[in-house]
């Protein structure tokens, strides 16, 4: 393609004031100038991109259900709205996660390994308005993905759903039936459940709902358990996904898990942020098993680590994440809670973190957080079925991702975490534009044909 002009959009904040503004810059003869360059190459193509989403909890839910009509409409229409943030998936928790008001499960009676008693009422209560009235906003079906924090209670070692503890023997056919169950549940009411993973964090033993599973027993429930179950109720399409915990050990896993009595089971691997970058992981990764999809399930700026008033650092935290999982395989976004209260709640562990959007209970007052005007600088402009493609940098100063959206723009995001403005080149093939990264910035670019 040969580019004639580029359109492009920074971000910068005096505090916690933002100030945005549009530019534009004409493409000229490339005459062979050496320095700042931004190369981008799009006939060296990579993953396709799905899209973003966020999680609807019961938290989420519930808070939102405090606001205003007018309030609901604001939020929807930031996340949900194709010229807004363009939103089109949702996570949901497979009965109470930590960011619920309480504990909770579809079966409480042990005895019931037929599920007859199977409800949906707390769902019902706090997360299909949300996910209703998100959709109607979207204009269609939410693609969802549902995870398990834990299974009931009494279907593990511990006798907890908190604490980790292990599924028992059992259980396991019953609990695999539980999560078709849900799916059915899901289908019956018209809502688009896409895929699963088999369980949040098996890593972990938290002081909130958590199951642990080796990388072993995570493969058995897969192989013996979950996926006949799937065939049984006649519910193949489901995507599966491993792991759905942080990137530190995400090759491992992946390399005890799939084989050839898996492989054709498994879609992908779903990771979070919060050991730190790994990049590399999700490379090698992606280069070992490359049919395999690598989606950010969850993550957010959890207030035991990070101070909730570094408004900047924490939007940097996500561009700076986001464009290394991207440049690594990432191929879907999911951030963790859509809305949250004041104090970053509710959650009945005291487990409080921070969300793009707020509201405070006390002053009846939406809050939109720099994490949401950095999203957007992804979300708005790369589109679903975006593929990433080829680019060189001649600085780590800039940190960068490129994408060929399905209408032939080429969008480019630039983050400059640095205190001083950076020059930029951008050149596509013999032509090349000129703009300058403002300091403490984000910035996309769209290159027009």
């Amino acid at each position: 393609m040969e580019a004639k002009k580029i359109k492009y959009v920074s971000t910068v904040y005096n505090g916690t004031e933002k100030c945005c503004q549009e530019k534009e810059a004409e493409f000229i003869p490339d005459g062979g100038e050496e320095n700042y360059l931004l190369n981008l190459y799009p006939s060296v193509k990579y993953q396709v991109f799905e899209g973003f989403g966020g999680a609807a909890t019961e938290s989420a839910g519930y808070i939102y259900g405090q606001m205003s009509r007018e309030q609901k409409t604001e939020l929807l229409h930031e996340y949900f709205e194709a010229d807004k943030m363009g939103y089109r998936m949702a996570r949901i928790p497979i009965d109470s996660c930590d960011f619920s008001l309480g504990h909770y499960e579809a079966v409480e009676d042990a005895a019931d390994k037929a599920l007859e008693h199977f409800q949906l009422e707390r769902v019902e209560k706090n997360i299909f308005p949300l996910l209703n009235d998100a959709q109607n906003v979207y204009g269609g079906n939410l693609e969802i993905m549902l995870t398990p924090w834990s299974p009931p209670a009494y279907m593990k070692d511990n006798a907890d759903r908190n604490h980790g503890g292990r599924l028992k023997q059992e259980y396991k056919k019953v609990w695999a039936d539980y999560i078709c169950r849900y799916i059915e549940e899901y289908r019956k009411r018209g809502y688009l459940v896409k895929r699963i993973s088999l369980q949040n964090e098996p890593h972990a033993v938290q002081t909130w709902d958590s199951c642990v599973y080796t990388a072993q027993e995570e493969k058995e429930f897969l192989r013996d358990y979950m996926w006949p179950a799937l065939q049984e109720h006649s519910l193949g399409d489901i995507e599966i996904f491993i792991w759905d915990h942080n990137k530190e050990r995400i090759y491992e896993r992946a390399c005890e898990i799939i084989d050839e009595t898996t492989s054709h089971m498994i879609s992908g691997l779903a990771f979070h942020w919060y050991s730190g970058d790994h990049f590399e992981a999700l490379g090698m990764v992606h280069e070992k098993f490359p049919d395999k999809k690598l989606v950010l399930s969850e993550t957010c700026i959890e207030y035991s680590k990070f101070a909730p008033d570094d408004f900047l650092k924490n939007a940097q935290k996500y561009a700076h994440d986001m464009i290394g999982n991207m440049n690594h395989g990432m191929c879907g976004f999911y951030d963790w809670n859509l809305v949250l209260d004041e104090s970053g709640g509710p959650n009945h562990a005291g487990n409080f973190c921070d969300a793009p959007f707020l509201y405070d209970t006390q002053k009846k007052k939406l809050l939109r957080r720099n994490t949401a005007d950095y999203l957007w600088h992804f979300s708005h402009f790369i589109k679903p079925g975006a593929v990433r493609i080829g680019i060189s940098s001649y600085s780590d100063e800039i940190e960068t991702t490129a994408f060929l959206n399905p209408d032939g723009r080429i969008v480019v995001v630039l983050l400059n975490r640095k205190t001083d403005g950076v020059k930029v080149n951008i050149r596509l093939g013999n032509r090349m534009a000129g703009i300058f990264i403002e300091p403490n910035s984000i910035v996309t670019a769209i290159v027009f044909p």
